[in-house]
């Protein structure tokens, strides 16, 4: 009896890691798909970034191009980052590591971030979020097996428009990007507002007096089991997070909170490990 106890016992084992190395293959399987589906088929040509250009844009903007470094060179159209950091999957949880990568593209605005989160030593989420052609996917998968989170939708397309926008600060020259107009508030601030898909959202992105970019504050979905809601979004460079990568200057140590009317969340804290920008960016 304990001898097919055993058997069995070892035969789950087998079955369970089979299991998990299938999950990986197949979670990577369809990143690929949606890469290879999601890289231009040919860089398209960029405009040189001149004072010209940005004359038009609210003066905080100006002083952000201008302090970011991207002056004088190509408009950046594809990114590629590596990050590490770690996120609360709920307020009082316990923080998690993050190792992820991104791509975006500016032309065509999107991006899709690859996401590996260490709930504990022997498992993991594998996390896919994907802005395309102006809609918006999550996906999140247990031990990249089951699926935990599968989002879609109009709110989707909302809040990975608004991240993307956000996320302009790794490559500022979008700020001049067709998609986006600027509205002055005040002498450190200014409204973006971007329209694309059929969809339109706006944040306000705060810089310091010298131009280097502070925060970001829009009103994104916040998922609910009893629906979503808007909410306050802020994304924050943390004190010190500044830093060169590729040439540009940017913030490389951000937070990221949700202002609920229970108290703030901070659910993400990131740093950015490295930068490349068009030709550098290799196909994955």
């Amino acid at each position: 009896m304990i001898r097919i106890i055993l058997i069995v016992l070892a035969s789950l084992v087998v079955v369970t890691a089979l299991a998990l190395v299938w999950g990986q293959w197949s979670f990577h399987r369809m990143v690929r798909q949606e890469l290879a589906a999601f890289w231009p088929e040919n860089l398209p040509e960029g405009e040189m970034v001149t004072p010209g250009r940005i004359a038009h844009l609210p003066a905080p903007v100006q002083r952000w191009l201008v302090r970011s470094g991207v002056l004088g060179r190509e408009e950046i159209r594809l990114v590629h980052l590596r990050q590490r950091g770690e996120m609360l999957n709920k307020p009082g949880g316990s923080w998690m590591p993050v190792a992820s990568e991104q791509y975006f593209r500016t032309a065509e605005p999107g991006f899709i971030w690859i996401a590996d989160v260490r709930m504990m030593p022997l498992l993991h989420l594998a996390g896919r979020d994907m802005y395309q052609d102006g809609r918006g996917r999550m996906v999140i998968k247990l031990a990249s097996l089951l699926p935990i989170v599968n989002a879609s939708g109009a709110e989707a397309d909302q809040g990975t428009l608004l991240r993307w926008l956000a996320e302009t600060v790794w490559f500022p020259s979008a700020a001049l990007s067709p998609h986006i107009t600027w509205e002055a508030v005040d002498s450190l601030s200014a409204r973006a507002t971007m329209r694309y898909g059929g969809i339109t959202a706006a944040g306000v992105f705060t810089f310091t007096p010298d131009g280097d970019f502070s925060s970001f504050l829009a009103d994104r979905y916040y998922y609910r089991k009893e629906g979503s809601t808007l909410e306050p979004w802020l994304v924050r460079v943390e004190e010190g997070g500044y830093g060169e990568l590729g040439g540009i200057r940017m913030p490389v140590r951000c937070s990221v909170t949700w202002r609920l009317k229970e108290g703030d969340f901070t659910w993400y804290k990131l740093v950015i490990e490295s930068a490349e920008y068009d030709e550098a960016v290799r196909r994955p």
